[in-house]
Order: C-alpha cells, then structure tokens, then sequence
C-alpha cells in the first residue's frame, strides 16, 4: 500500500498538482460575498446573498450577514454563487474515443498509464466546477476507481468526491470488446447470469463500489442493434443487495424493453435511454427512477462519425431528441451526467448545454446538477445545495447562469469541502 501511495504522489507532482492537498482547520472561516447566490433549489438567483463557511462546512447563507472576527472575506463582483456541480456519468479510465477506440483503450493501454490519465482527468473535472462525480465503471481497470477515490479523499491527489461501480454486470457473452475468439477477450465489465448477479453485486460492493451497475441491454455482436440481456427476476437479485447495503443501482438501458424490464428491477437510474417511449418514461417516473440521459455522449459520436452539428441530423441524434423529449413531457426526475470519457474530461458542462439547448429551463439544468443529482444519488444530507449544514462544496461562476447556461463554464473560484482549490481572480481580505 506504501507504494501505491507514492506511485500517486509522484503522478501528482508529474501533473503539476500539489501532492497534498489542504484542509481547512475547523475554526477556519471565510465569508464569500458574491453578487447573487444560487442556492441549488431555487429556480430563482437570491440577489445580495452571502456565505459563511466554517471549517468544511457551510454555517449560514443569506443577506447582511456580518463578518466573525477573524474571518477571511472574499469578494466574488458579478458572479453567481452556487453548489459544486454534481456529474452523474463519467469515466475517468476513459479518455476521448476520437483519440484512441474504446476497444483499444480495453485491451491495450496498461492500467498504469489508465491510472496516470484517470489522475489527471480528475484535476481538470474539479477545476471546472465539478466537486462530486458518480463514475460508472472503470472499462476494463477493475477496482482502480476504489484506489482513485481513496487517494482523493485522503489529499494524496485533487479531484471531486466520487461515488464508484467499480466493474459494472453484464450477461454473459453480451459486451467487448468483441473478438474472433471470445475466450481471449479483455471484457470490460464482470459477467454474470442468473443468481450469480447477487453474488457478483456482493463481491463488487465488497471491493470498494458505491454502486451497483447493471447492463439491461447491449449488441450480442458488432453490427447488431441491442437487445434486452437479463431478466426481471435477474436484475431484481443484484438490486436488493444493493439496497440491502445501502448502495444504489444503475441501469445501461438503451433500449424501451431494456428499461422496462430494469424500471422494473427497481433500479435507482437509467443510463441512456436512447429509445426510451412516451409509455416507458411514464413508467419510469411511477416507479420514481431517475434518468440520466447522456446527450453529450449521443453528440461526440455522432460528430466522431463525421456529423457537423447541423441539419440534417444522423438518425441516432433525431432518435434521441425524441427520446429527451419524451422524457421531459413525463415529468422524470432528471439525472445530469454526459458520459464523459466518451468526450474530454473538464468538459463536463457540454451536457449542461445540450440540456438546454434541447428544452431544459437553465435553472432547472442547473437544479439537476445540484441537488437533483444529490437527492437521486442520496447524498442529499450532505451536498447538493447551500444551506447550514452541509459540506462547502461551492463554485462561483462569471456571469447568471439561471439566464444563459454557458456561463458555467467561465469558473472563477472552486471550494471544496470548506478549502478553495481554485481561485482566478477572488479578491480577498482579511487572511
């Protein structure tokens, strides 16, 4: 474990990042006075608010609040104070697969130099804002994603808190990366059928995972469309221990049968949803399943594909508006993640903007990324909004995002846990 632990503090100094990063002290207090605060919940910005943080906590937020003795003011002119950013789908063993296939990123990049690029995909999500990520699976890097998050949560190296699955379940013979003889395929998930799906949930939540994710559908063979792979009763198994050790499930379903059969199971989300139906989504939204629908993901391989991101749109990116819109119309609780490591890691609001440029109120893309995310993740006792109490994960932005979305991309200050870990031009007294 010493090595380990070295192995990531010298990828940390290769990086440029510090090898330790700081902890407020519980006294420590600093009051941030932004223009207007957006306090996660709040379709509307509260203008004149400010934020007192205490140690790694948030101790009040509203107007006139007055300064502690002692306390550190930072000025944030023009910004909007908000929640650090929840991404509810990423990968951060996976880099763009316009720079290297997803098969090629499985089966022949070393889990050394995966490691070195997961390091550095973390950095760059924080410091665009993002102090939480729900990482879907590693691809192929089996447990390292346990590693990754330890090694954040103990300082070793920066990157947001993450919530992990670890290897992800899929059916037999059912994923890849695909070859002429199955036998020497590096899979990038675990197989299971049947009962042994309760069995491979136990073993993974044993190793480290937060979640447990399923494959409900996927292609048998390259070319062909997906199909629905486990059975209700299968999925059911792995769901119940997962709720049983307090852990959430996710779904893989592209398909309508695929999330029909895991709405269901009684999973927590749907991943995807491409073909999602008006009646699927209605169902969805009964059972109260969130969804996490990946336009961005949808949108880098279509433009990997030669798309041009104007009309007339490839079938897969009309199918998929269809899809989101449907989803809207149903009133489902609404996940935003972008599966990124399909596309660049700190790129991360590309979804964000997808969301709305396809229906979304700004407000409501940015209550999804915040505590919508936290209530559908069950962290909502601890991040996700601004309010006495929880942790000061907090991001201040140039600009009203409430009014124009892309403004979550110009990040001035980013604190998490009560520490700034990134300040562009915050003017501060009293330090």
């Amino acid at each position: 474990m010493l090595g380990r632990r070295w192995f990531l503090i010298l990828l940390a100094f290769l990086l440029g990042a510090p090898a330790a990063v700081a902890q407020p002290q519980p006294d420590t207090l600093i009051l941030l006075r932004p223009a207007r605060v957006f306090d996660g919940v709040d379709p509307a910005p509260h203008e004149g608010w400010l934020v007192l943080v205490r140690g790694e906590r948030i101790e009040a937020a509203g107007p006139n609040l007055a300064a502690p003795a002692g306390a550190r003011i930072v000025d944030l002119p023009g910004a909007t104070l908000m929640p650090g950013m929840i991404e509810g789908h990423s990968h951060l063993f996976l880099h763009p697969y316009n720079e290297t296939s997803w098969d090629d990123q499985v089966l022949r990049e070393p889990l050394s130099l995966r490691t070195a690029r997961a390091v550095a995909a973390a950095r760059a999500t924080l410091m665009a804002g993002f102090t939480t990520v729900r990482d879907l699976g590693t691809e192929g890097a089996g447990y390292a994603d346990v590693g990754l998050r330890d090694a954040i949560a103990r300082g070793i190296v920066p990157g947001p808190r993450m919530l992990v699955a670890t290897r992800a379940i899929v059916a037999t013979g059912a994923y890849g990366p695909k070859l002429a003889d199955p036998t020497f395929a590096a899979l990038g998930a675990e197989e299971a059928d049947g009962a042994g799906l309760a069995l491979a949930a136990r073993r993974q939540i044993g190793g480290g995972a937060d979640i447990v994710k399923l494959y409900a559908d996927y292609r048998w063979r390259p070319g062909e469309p997906s199909r629905a792979t486990f059975t209700i009763e299968e999925m059911q198994g792995a769901v119940e221990v997962a709720h049983s050790a307090g852990r959430i499930a996710a779904a893989h379903a592209s398909t309508a049968e695929g999330m029909r059969r895991a709405i269901l199971a009684g999973v927590d989300t749907i991943e995807h949803g491409n073909e999602g139906t008006p009646e699927v989504f209605q169902l969805m939204r009964a059972h109260g399943v969130g969804y996490c629908p990946t336009i961005a993901a949808s949108d880098a391989i279509a433009r990997y594909g030669g798309w041009n991101g104007q009309a007339p749109e490839p079938e897969s990116i009309r199918i998929k508006r269809a899809s989101f819109a449907a989803a809207l119309a149903a009133g489902v609780a609404m996940c935003m993640g972008g599966d990124v490591g399909v596309f660049a890691h700190g790129d991360n609001a590309r979804e964000m903007e997808l969301m709305a440029a396809w229906g979304m109120r700004p407000a409501d893309v940015l209550i999804a990324a915040t505590s919508g995310n936290a209530r559908i993740f069950h962290i909502a006792d601890r991040l996700g909004a601004i309010r006495p109490g929880l942790l000061a994960d907090l991001v201040a932005v140039d600009g009203d995002p409430t009014r124009d979305i892309h403004a979550v991309r110009a990040v001035r200050l980013v604190m998490k846990g009560g520490a700034i870990v990134r300040d562009d031009g915050a003017h501060g007294e009293g330090r």
